[in-house]
């Protein structure tokens, strides 16, 4: 079997255990959820965009019984608030916003995985923060 043809085995659809909007700066508000197992390593996925947001699937990247899955809307995209603000809306804030939900979340490390644009940032958070990332799974 071609292991780079569809279909592609992702794991089960996993509910969020806990989700939240983080007050940003009094302007953005930006939305975030965690599923899989509460003790298991942290793992978070970018999306791509701007503007789209995350979905119910991304979630299914990662084995539920073994990862802590944290899924969040950059500014300006998906769930987050206002919807494709770009006002206060730049890579450095981006990153910032990370680190707040990595706080927020109490994560000391994380494992980080990045699509399309997703990937950028996850190599920009990676520069400004090394001592908080463990790897990177990066995809086109």
């Amino acid at each position: 079997m071609d292991i780079i043809s569809p279909p592609y085995q992702l794991y089960p659809e996993v509910e969020p255990h806990a989700s939240g909007l983080i007050d940003l700066d009094g302007q953005h508000n930006m939305y975030w959820e965690v599923s899989g197992n509460p003790r298991g390593f942290p793992v978070v996925f970018l999306h791509g965009g701007p503007g789209a947001g995350a979905s119910p699937s991304h979630r299914r990247f990662f084995d539920p019984d073994h990862y802590r899955i944290i899924v969040f809307d950059q500014r300006g995209s998906g769930r987050s608030r206002p919807f494709a603000e770009i006002e206060n809306n730049t890579t450095q804030h981006l990153i910032a916003d990370m680190e707040r939900l990595r706080k927020h979340l109490e994560v000391s490390k994380w494992l980080l995985l990045g699509g399309s644009w997703g990937s950028s940032l996850a190599l920009a958070y990676g520069i400004e923060h090394p001592e908080r990332v463990v790897g990177f799974i990066l995809r086109g």
